[in-house]
């Protein structure tokens, strides 16, 4: 199953709505930040119908990204 860019467009707004919400200072030290992240990423997926096979991929990626985006936030 494909997902189109619509629905891609929508994870990813639902996806910086959710960092929003949860960026604490520090949090990419914080394993149990990280954790309930991860969990809200995988969350969102299922809600979308993600490809289950693609999901541990998209999701280090994802948290990857999220790692820069909270340093360019803090101003670190």
């Amino acid at each position: 199953m494909e997902i189109g860019d619509d629905t891609l467009k929508q994870i990813a707004q639902e996806l910086v709505a959710m960092l929003r919400k949860n960026t604490m200072i520090d949090w990419t030290l914080k394993q149990s930040v990280q954790a309930k992240f991860r969990f809200l990423v995988k969350k969102l997926f299922n809600k979308y119908k993600y490809p289950p096979d693609k999901q541990e991929l998209v999701t280090k990626n994802v948290l990857e990204q999220v790692e820069v985006l909270c340093k360019d936030w803090s101003g670190e």
